[in-house]
Parts: C-alpha cells; sequence; structure tokens
C-alpha cells in the first residue's frame, strides 16, 4: 500500500486545514482566494510521478467533473479551469493542484487519482468557504419566512441560506439558537448547545434539532444564512440618528448602511467589537461584542440584537460599510 503525506504549500497556513471523522482533509477558502489542492507522496516512496498519469476531477452528485490531466510532458484542462488551474511539480513526487480565483461553484469535493502500471493512487479532498453562519428574522418577527422568501431574506443581507454541514459546523462552534430556520436543503433545524425546556427539552442532548422537510411555500419559520467573508470596512457614526438620518450619515462618508451579513462577518471574521448600539440596512439595530464584558455581552461573543424600532427614534448610531 502506498503511503501519502498532504502538506499545505504557498497559498495555505496551518489554520486553513482541518480534517473530517473519516480523514479526509478540508481546506477553508474565500471567494476570490488562491488554493492549494495537496496530493503528494512521501519521498521515500518507490512510487514515481515520471511518465505516470495524474487526473483530478471535481465531484458534483454521482459524476466527476475533469479539471486537468497530466500523462508525462502532457497536461489536458478542462471547462473554466483551462486557465485557473496547475500543477505544482515541486518534485517528482509532487501532484499538488493549484486553483486561482476561487468562486462559489469551486466549493466541494476534489479527487486526485494517481495510475502508475497496476497501482493506483486516490486523494479526496474538501474545498469548503470560510464564512459565518447566523439566524435571521425579519422585521414582521418570528416565524414570517417561507423558503422562498427566506433565500430573498438571506440574498438581501449579503448571504445565502446555510447548508446542513454549514450549521453543523457552526454549532460545533458553540452556535446555540432556538428558533427553527429554513437550510438550504429545505430541512428546519436549529442548533442546540445548551439543552434547556424552550428547546427540546433539558434533559435532551446538544446537538442539530430537525423539523424535516418542509413544505417549501405554505411552511413558516425563520431562516440561517452563510455568508462568506467581508470585501470591505465598518465603522461607525456615533451620533442619535434616526434611521433615514443613519443612511445619510453613511452616505456622507461615502459609504451605505452595513448589512446583517457584513455586520456578522466583521465580528466573527475580523474581531470587530464595539459596545454602541446602531442602526443596519434592514431597519434592524445590533451591536458586535468580540471581547465579553461589563455591560457588554457578559457571557459571549456575539452580535448583540436590540430589535427593530420605529425609525424615526433618535436613538442609536449608525454601522456604515465601505467596499
Amino acid at each position: 500500500m502506498i503511503s501519502i503525506t498532504c502538506l499545505a504549500l504557498l497559498y495555505l497556513s496551518l489554520a486553513n486545514i482541518a480534517y473530517t471523522a473519516e480523514g479526509r482533509m478540508q481546506i477553508f477558502a474565500s471567494p476570490g482566494d488562491n488554493v492549494t489542492m495537496p496530493c503528494q507522496l512521501k519521498p521515500s516512496s518507490s512510487f514515481s510521478f515520471n511518465g505516470n498519469r495524474i487526473k483530478w476531477t471535481k465531484i458534483e452528485g454521482d459524476d466527476d467533473i475533469d479539471i486537468l490531466l497530466s500523462m508525462g510532458s502532457h497536461n489536458i484542462k478542462y471547462g473554466k479551469y483551462e486557465n485557473r488551474a496547475h500543477l505544482k511539480n515541486i518534485h517528482e513526487n509532487d501532484a499538488t493542484l493549484v486553483i486561482y480565483n476561487v468562486d462559489l461553484d469551486d466549493f466541494g469535493i476534489y479527487k486526485c487519482e494517481i495510475i502508475n502500471g497496476m497501482d493506483d493512487l486516490i486523494v479526496e479532498l474538501e474545498l469548503r468557504m470560510i464564512g459565518v453562519v447566523f439566524p435571521y428574522s425579519p422585521r414582521l418577527g418570528r416565524y414570517n419566512l417561507n423558503f422562498h422568501d427566506a433565500e430573498a431574506a438571506c440574498s438581501e443581507q449579503e448571504a445565502v441560506v446555510a447548508s446542513f454541514e454549514q450549521l453543523y459546523q457552526a454549532w460545533k462552534g458553540g452556535l446555540d439558537w432556538c428558533n427553527a430556520g429554513w437550510l438550504s436543503d429545505g430541512t428546519v433545524q436549529y442548533p442546540i448547545t445548551k439543552p434547556r425546556e424552550p428547546c427540546g427539552g433539558s434533559n435532551t442532548q446538544a446537538g442539530l434539532r430537525n423539523y424535516g422537510r418542509r413544505d417549501k411555500s405554505n411552511s413558516r419559520f425563520d431562516v440561517f444564512c452563510f455568508t462568506a467573508g467581508l470585501n470591505g470596512n465598518i465603522t461607525f457614526v456615533n451620533e442619535k440618528l434616526t434611521l433615514p438620518e443613519a443612511e445619510q450619515a453613511c452616505q456622507n462618508e461615502g459609504a451605505v448602511l452595513a448589512k446583517v451579513g457584513q455586520m456578522f462577518a466583521a465580528w466573527k471574521l475580523k474581531g470587530y467589537d464595539r459596545c454602541d448600539a446602531g442602526w443596519l440596512a434592514d431597519g434592524s439595530v445590533r451591536y458586535p461584542i468580540s471581547k465579553p464584558r461589563m455591560k457588554c455581552s457578559l457571557t459571549e461573543s456575539a452580535v448583540r440584537f436590540v430589535g427593530f424600532p420605529e425609525k424615526k427614534h433618535k436613538l442609536y448610531g449608525a454601522y456604515c460599510y465601505k467596499a
């Protein structure tokens, strides 16, 4: 049996790599990144790539989408990967693939296959998006979104409806939320890290509570959204403003009121911390706490939700976003 080693090279730090329980490597990236997909043999192996057949594919359901085929000095690239992928070829035992300018369709499971006579080697890797999952309900209140409304609500907040895997990873990271929300597969679930009576019972185990698949047109719940990153900066206008005044204050700075997804990305991915409630673009008032302290989310890091106040209340500052 051929032993392999998978190393993070050039574009990836160790912080961007994890492994599933089955041992599959997971590589985390954001849209627009250049990523390295490691596939190597140990230098001590007698197995050599000289003249061997190397094939990279992306697994899409029951299909394998061709990316690159290499046989000796001959390389063939396919489809959208023609100008965006190449083998590193650092040494004879290196079949590492580099993909440039990752887009949303690039995330998923990849397979590296090396064939040498009667021997072959197959390595699977998963490219996952860096991001943050957040629960969302509109001004109308709890449980007012059918699935199509949920998709629109996330899109309006610079996000997409979260997948089960994304919610699962968020739960593993400590997300605890007692309101059920749509996921991208049409199921309705919610994550509980601290079992209690209003959320499935205090004697139940922590985990994802699953309502199963629901009618996408007639069933109404909240939604879990996923946002991948932040391509700009959030600043705070420290004045007492109405919502229209907050919008104007941001415009005066060449910016716009931040969206909820942008606020969560700044909080989770960049450690944004401010103990001042401020307007956001959807008319909600929130504030991000990365360092819990007295009077500012004492026990947990979170984006605190004040509510949807009357737009004419002159009580809050403004969180502005500038790309």
